[in-house]
């Protein structure tokens, strides 16, 4: 059985529990974690080392928090507040996890569903989505990480344009992958918005609501955008259902079998103003 889970954020005992619940079996089963694998919640270590542990039977995204931790993790950016990165920088191994975690996806494609983290550009159809994600992941296993990591940040170009190169094209095309909710007719990206459908900002919409997206009969599943909720639709599978916010942690079946939607609660779930 094939299962789409959403966005982990370092809350391995949901984890457990919805492998548990939905009876994962690595010598049968196969799972895609759409990204945001650790960060915020209490035990990041302990999700990296389940899902190494499950070898090829287990696909993973990375998420913008996962890019996080490897710009952390090299000096290029100062960990947040908010961090729970300690137990794998601190790691005596920290090494092997974080060349683990590197080379994992952007996207993928799995059971008849386009996988990546936040989205596609209405530009992109899904030849090109993949091509795209071939290209950085590339960049991020290859020898001069630091180096890709140091131009990765920023806002602009806020516009994905097939013109462009070197750094523009890099961060261009990770916001995508990790970052966009919002985008105007244009395809420009707003980075500000992280609310529902109800909070778009003037003259912007959702990026799967883009009446010219290339990918529109290509189904998609993401994660990343928490204020959505769970979206289950024959096209489109919106996961990342706030598992750290006292939400749960959303594993869908996408098969061909009995299409179905199983959840889990966070027993140690944050909860808004922790």
């Amino acid at each position: 059985m094939d299962y789409l889970i959403g966005d982990v954020q370092g809350c391995d005992g949901a984890l457990g529990l919805l492998l548990d619940k939905i009876g994962f079996s690595p010598s049968r089963d196969h799972i895609v974690l759409l990204g945001d694998l650790v960060n915020r919640g209490p035990d990041s270590l302990g999700v990296l080392r389940r899902l190494r542990g499950y070898g090829s039977a287990a696909s993973c995204l990375l998420g913008n928090h996962d890019l996080h931790l490897l710009a952390v993790a090299h000096g290029v950016r100062k960990p947040h507040r908010s961090d729970t990165l300690g137990p794998i920088l601190d790691a005596p191994d920290r090494s092997e996890w974080l060349d683990w975690l590197r080379t994992r996806r952007l996207a993928l494609q799995r059971a008849g569903w386009l996988c990546v983290h936040a989205g596609v550009v209405p530009a992109w159809d899904a030849a090109q989505t993949l091509a795209l994600a071939s290209e950085l992941e590339g960049l991020l296993a290859g020898p001069d990480l630091p180096a890709f990591l140091n131009v990765m940040y920023g806002n602009r170009p806020a516009r994905w344009d097939d013109g462009l190169q070197g750094p523009d094209r890099w961060r261009c095309a990770i916001n995508v992958f990790t970052r966009i909710r919002f985008c105007a007719a244009d395809g420009t990206l707003d980075f500000d918005a992280k609310e529902g459908l109800d909070a778009a900002p003037p003259g912007m919409a959702p990026w799967f609501q883009h009446a010219h997206r290339r990918t529109a009969g290509t189904p998609i599943a993401f994660g990343h955008w928490s204020t959505l909720g769970l979206i289950n639709r024959p096209d489109l599978l919106a996961t990342d259902t706030g598992c750290l916010w006292g939400g749960a942690l959303t594993a869908v079946r996408v098969d061909g079998g009995r299409r179905e939607a199983l959840q889990q609660p966070c027993p140690q779930a944050q909860r808004p103003g922790a």
